[in-house]
């Protein structure tokens, strides 16, 4: 038997949750069936797999030593210099800002330089978050694209990474505020109503039928200013979908300048030779919380804000020439 003492950055999670973090290399069959023989228990007693955990609680699970050794895994150690910006943080969230060309995770090509690495390794420095444990990692509640800037939200604790999870998919309590470069000549506000769907095999997303499996997606915008071939745009998304702003401006032929997947590739090539710019012109500027309940809700009316960034800045002050 092995026996485990919940801690308070793990509480609020279910058992399952739980096992199935600090199991990690444990199949998913031997998860459900030490469930299924009822060999776990929580304080003494058999739990099911939606038992909530608690700080504290101390927990019994039917497996050997060597088991345990070969279903555990400590979490890789990634330690950087580089600190994140931080707009904001709190002993439950903290906001970053993430500039274009960094990911906010790790992909195929790149694992060590990432935004999240780089909140980890000053979580660590603070003392607030220990590498190679099994214990609950800050994690993001959303993400943005590698080459669009702007405002990421980090939970610190367990129960803060689920509230911030509802409050993003419940968009009456959030509003994402974005600035976009598109292709000019659009009127000056207006709303795009068009469902979208991923076409998996070739890794975009287009406009399709809700009959046919999309999603429905809403984008708002208003111009803010307009040049010669541009327009720089507010855009306020109503949903989050993936991809949403760069396919909707793309549907109605204003796409963003600089996207390589959707967007128009002539004005993209003339725009490059004059500003050097690579990726989609998108800029994630604002984030404001409305009425937020339960765990979070000191967040209410909060509004965070961040400018673009300086070569952004730049091309803007050259385009009003």
């Amino acid at each position: 038997m092995k026996t485990l003492i919940i801690t308070k950055v793990d509480e609020g999670q279910t058992i399952y949750k739980y096992l199935r973090k600090h199991l990690s290399k444990a199949p998913l069959s031997f998860i459900e069936k030490i469930f299924r023989l009822k060999d776990v228990k929580i304080n003494k007693k058999r739990v099911g797999k939606t038992e909530i955990v608690k700080e504290n609680d101390v927990v019994d699970i039917y497996l050997n030593d060597s088991q345990y050794e070969e279903f555990t895994s400590a979490k890789d150690e990634v330690k950087l210099k580089q600190m994140p910006n931080i707009v904001y943080e709190d002993e439950n969230i903290l906001i970053a800002y993430k500039p274009s060309g960094l990911l906010v995770h790790g992909d195929k090509n790149e694992k060590r330089i990432t935004l999240t690495n780089m909140v980890l390794s000053y979580l660590n420095e603070k003392g607030e978050y220990t590498f190679n444990t099994n214990s609950f990692t800050p994690s993001l509640a959303h993400r943005i694209d590698r080459n669009t800037s702007g405002l990421v939200v980090f939970g610190k604790n367990i129960k803060a990474l689920q509230a911030l999870e509802d409050i993003f998919k419940d968009h009456s309590k959030i509003n994402k505020h974005y600035y976009a470069l598109v292709k000019g000549g659009l009127n000056n506000e207006g709303t795009i109503d068009k469902p979208l769907i991923k076409d998996e095999d070739k890794s975009l997303v287009r406009v399709g039928e809700i009959s046919k499996g999309a999603k429905r997606a809403i984008t708002k915008y208003k111009v803010v200013e307009k040049f010669n071939e541009y327009a720089l745009v507010d855009v306020h998304l109503l949903t989050g979908r993936t991809h949403q702003i760069r396919v909707h401006f793309a549907s109605i032929n204003h796409p963003l300048l600089g996207d390589s997947k959707y967007g128009d590739f002539s004005l993209n090539h003339r725009f490059n030779n004059r500003f050097n710019y690579q990726g989609q012109f998108l800029h994630a500027y604002k984030l404001e919380f409305t009425k937020i309940d339960g765990f979070l809700s000191y967040l209410s009316n909060k509004i965070f804000v961040v400018p673009l960034g300086k070569k952004e800045q730049l091309i803007l002050e050259e385009l009003r020439k």
